[in-house]
């Protein structure tokens, strides 16, 4: 492939490598250029371009992006067409991923131009969660590199098998019953995601005899899964969870994982079905070795003394922000709010959140996406014709409130919307008036990512954009911002807290200016 700088003349067929501005809208970078682009190029007073021109041997970024990620493709995983050299692979079904780390590590070595990058292998996903993308890092790369890559399924999906659970809990004077309660909540919200359920739950004194009974009991009325709190933690083989088990017929397979927390971890089995000794920090809604455990037996992925023992390296979770979190009882509160005070100066005499896209107001496209998602509620910051803009919303749902300093920056409207949150939220989406391809799905994936200690940011192939998900922690410092900036400070001084999802090119494109308008087919109001 040949690439650099080349007289606008002679690049019919070639594919440019920066995106260039034309009085007839913005040619993008990728492109193929026709003599429709050189004209447009010619009349914005362009004497060269830099393009990318593919040889015969070599493969268009996306046709190879494409051809890799569907022979990496497994089980219960789908592939998305490709765009700008990059193939993205999403669950189909809620379970764990199952990554195969040697062929993916081949491909990565094979040559620079080709990447694969995945989520952890064992990681739980949702539907329609990213797994792995494939991204052509030229615009093309020679066919013999694509051909020589020898592909086979490496990423695949275990999905969750709904399955009755037996509990069985241990009861002494020093535990109170509001905490067995709260276990239970914690427990049932821990198995939803897999469809799974308590069957019953027998709450028994504190010793093997009667925990055995209670197993085995359980076992015999059709539990899939036993799983066993005791209200002691286990210090010992002989203490009162693995032996009961022992006792109940069954045996220990492991004692002890190298999680933390989760050290106090019992793998079991009696008659063939799994038995779990929850560690105490099962207790608590936060990640712990408890949860990798139970994932595992819940999509039915075999687990052994070898598998538990291979657990060290990352199973250090105690301060780790960016690891996600599990869902607690009740999912987070999510409030939205949608900045709309600008005076659109850029834009020229016309108010930019009024015109129209596809016969709609570029505000009420936001604020439809943000009604149709999971948010709670939708907070609505006016201020340069504040009158029009609710007028362009009559009839949704959505909170209004007037932000009449806006000239001071947008920091001053992000202050408006933030101290007019309804209470009891535990994080806001940032929303800007003039993104039309932000949809009501890509809000449910940021808050699908959220974490109650983090900043969940969209990208485009590695381009942070918006809307940006806060979570209450972060408020406080958001309210301090001045001027006309956001929290882009904020996010690049807490790295640790940043979780970034993929979600395509609509996250970077902002209406500013009248070219940006006519680019998205968009008009005046």
């Amino acid at each position: 492939m040949k690439f650099g700088p080349v007289a606008v003349g002679d690049v019919v067929g070639a594919i440019l490598a920066h995106s260039v501005r034309t009085a007839s809208g913005t040619i993008r970078k990728g492109t193929m250029l026709d003599a429709v682009h050189v004209a447009a190029m010619e009349a914005a007073g362009l004497a060269e371009v830099v393009v990318a021109r593919p040889d015969e041997d070599d493969v268009h970024e996306n046709a190879a992006a494409s051809t890799i990620a569907s022979g990496i493709v497994g089980e219960h995983v789908r592939v998305e067409p490709p765009f700008t050299g990059r193939a993205n692979l999403y669950a189909e079904v809620a379970g764990v991923v199952r990554i195969d780390p040697e062929t993916v590590d081949r491909l990565n070595r094979v040559d620079p131009a080709v990447t694969v990058a995945t989520v952890p292998d064992y990681a739980t996903v949702e539907p329609g969660q990213m797994v792995a993308t494939v991204k052509i890092i030229p615009f093309a790369v020679r066919k013999a590199i694509v051909d020589a890559l020898g592909l086979s399924p490496a990423v695949r999906i275990a999905p969750f098998r709904p399955r009755p659970v037996g509990l069985v809990a241990t009861v002494l004077p020093s535990l109170k019953p509001s905490v067995m309660d709260k276990t239970r909540r914690l427990l049932d919200a821990r198995l939803e995601r897999s469809g799974s359920s308590v069957m019953a739950e027998a709450r028994v004194a504190h010793e093997a005899g009667a925990v055995a009974d209670a197993l085995k009991t359980q076992a015999d009325a059709g539990a899939g899964l036993l799983i066993a709190f005791g209200a002691s933690a286990v210090v010992d083989a002989a203490d009162v969870i693995p032996a009961a088990i022992e006792k109940a017929g069954g045996h220990v397979l492991r004692l002890g994982m190298p999680v933390d927390p989760g050290n106090l971890l019992v793998l079991g089995e009696i008659g063939g079905i799994p038995v779990v000794g929850a560690p105490g920090c099962a207790r608590s809604p936060k990640e712990n070795g408890f949860d990798w455990m139970l994932n595992r037996l819940l999509a039915d992925i075999p687990v052994t003394p070898g598998d538990i023992a291979a657990l060290g390296v990352g199973g250090l979770l105690t301060e780790i922000a960016s690891r996600p979190q599990p869902r607690d009882v009740h999912p987070p509160r999510i409030a939205a709010v949608l900045l709309a005070a600008g005076s659109s100066r850029r834009m020229g005499e016309a108010n930019k959140l009024l015109a129209l896209v596809d016969g709609k107001p570029l505000v009420r496209i936001a604020a439809e996406a943000a009604l149709g998602s999971r948010a709670n509620s939708l907070t609505v910051v006016t201020g340069h014709e504040g009158a029009r803009v609710e007028s362009a919303l009559a009839g949704l749902d959505v909170a209004f409130v007037h932000n009449p300093g806006h000239a001071a920056g947008l920091s001053t409207s992000l202050r408006a919307g933030l101290t007019s949150l309804p209470e009891g939220v535990d994080g806001a989406v940032i929303m800007l008036a003039d993104m039309p391809g932000i949809t009501s799905a890509a809000i449910d994936r940021l808050i699908g990512a959220f974490r109650p200690d983090g900043i969940v940011v969209p990208v485009s192939d590695g381009r942070r954009g918006n809307p940006v998900l806060w979570s209450r922690r972060f408020i406080p410092d958001l309210l301090r911002v001045k001027g006309d900036t956001g929290g882009r400070g904020l996010i690049d001084a807490n790295p640790g807290a940043v979780t970034e999802v993929e979600l395509g090119g609509a996250v970077t494109v902002d209406i500013d200016t009248p070219e940006a308008l006519a680019a998205v087919g968009g008009e005046p109001a």
